[in-house]
């Protein structure tokens, strides 16, 4: 029987940019010390786009069903895709051998996780959001340890599994240069920037919004505009306003650049913003378009003064410049309760975790 590599560690999740984030924020560790880094993601996910593009790192693509809020035909196959998904990944698994897997859920993570347990390699699962996504959900009895973002949710898992470790942040965002952000969206500096972002889809409900309120907005802020892939508007050429479908390796300089954001609120990305001390005009997807763990995350933020909220039923071009001047205005309070956050160690307590389940 092959020996199993010590030094070899599987990484899953995707769906969303949220999905693969803190996966990218501990790859270079694991690379660092000498490991061999696979990822198991979808054929066609956002994953494949941010993790194939990494040295030293080999991407597997498998079958995989998605979870929808609606009657589809899609439904009836999705298990089918599931079962296929979770063969494949049991091959990768046992010629990989990895000595543990770390997840950052997603729907193609169950069928990685339910694989690794039948290979009995230990995996790891990260919950960034307050309340558990079905996907994780559908892990736990598969996983040897559940993470937690935020102390709340604790409260969701089950105990003996469970361990709270705060947010993972990626070290390079703390690396950015203003002067080069600024640089890259061609802006001047002259007044505050004001970062926006829909989501790694890109929302476009906050595009058409801040589209239509840009001749106010631009009163009082410089506007980068990162809109999702294919929505950039080219008929949009206004000085102090940058628009781009995704920005990656910039992403840092754009962060030092900024001075106040508005987003979706996904928690890998606000956690990102509080972590950084940007002042947040949150608006989370709607309960029609999600299970509203972004309106639950939006309100923790909300209530600890980190950020204002607005639904997105209730956005209008007129609420949108009223709430990004009233943002401007609460900024300071803001700063002082984003302060008092600290970091702690959560990169570390992760790989610390990791170490200790991996498979000898």
């Amino acid at each position: 029987m092959e020996k199993r590599n010590k030094k070899r560690i599987l990484f899953t999740g995707g769906g969303t940019a949220g999905h693969v984030i803190v996966n990218l924020a501990l790859i270079p560790y694991y690379q660092e010390q000498g490991y061999e880094v696979d990822y198991i993601g979808s054929y066609e996910g956002i994953e494949r786009n941010l993790i194939e593009k990494l040295e030293g790192v080999t991407y597997h693509p498998v079958s995989t069903g998605k979870l929808r809020r609606y009657m589809s035909k899609e439904n009836f196959k999705d298990p089918f895709k599931v079962l296929k998904g979770t063969m494949q990944a049991f091959r990768i698994l046992g010629k990989r051998k990895p000595s543990v897997v770390f997840s950052k859920g997603g729907f193609v993570s169950v069928p990685v996780v339910a694989a690794a347990k039948l290979r009995g390699i230990p995996s790891v699962i990260h919950e960034s959001d307050f309340t558990p996504g079905l996907a994780n959900k559908l892990s736990i009895p598969f996983t040897k340890k559940v993470l937690a973002t935020f102390p709340e949710t604790m409260q969701y898992l089950p105990e003996k599994k469970a361990a709270y470790v705060g947010a993972v942040i990626r070290d390079e965002l703390f690396t950015g240069d203003k002067k080069a952000g600024l640089a890259f969206a061609q802006l001047s500096g002259e007044k505050p920037v004001l970062l926006v972002m829909g989501g790694s889809g890109g929302s476009e409900k906050i595009n058409s919004t801040i589209r239509e309120a840009l001749d106010d907005l631009l009163m009082q802020f410089d506007i980068i505009h990162i809109c999702g892939s294919g929505k950039v508007d080219p008929s949009l050429r206004v000085p102090g306003y940058a628009q781009f479908e995704y920005v990656h390796e910039e992403l840092k300089d754009i962060f030092a650049a900024t001075d106040f954001v508005v987003s979706r609120a996904g928690s890998n990305a606000i956690f990102e913003f509080l972590a950084l001390r940007k002042p947040m005009l949150l608006i989370p997807l709607s309960r029609g378009a999600s299970r509203g763990d972004q309106i639950i995350n939006a309100n923790s933020f909300k209530e600890k003064k980190y950020a204002k909220v607005v639904e997105e039923e209730t956005l209008t071009t007129e609420k949108l410049v009223q709430e990004a001047a009233a943002l401007k205005k609460a900024a300071p309070v803001m700063l002082d309760e984003m302060k008092k956050y600290k970091s702690e160690e959560s990169r570390n307590k992760v790989i610390e975790i990791i170490q200790s389940m991996q498979k000898k």
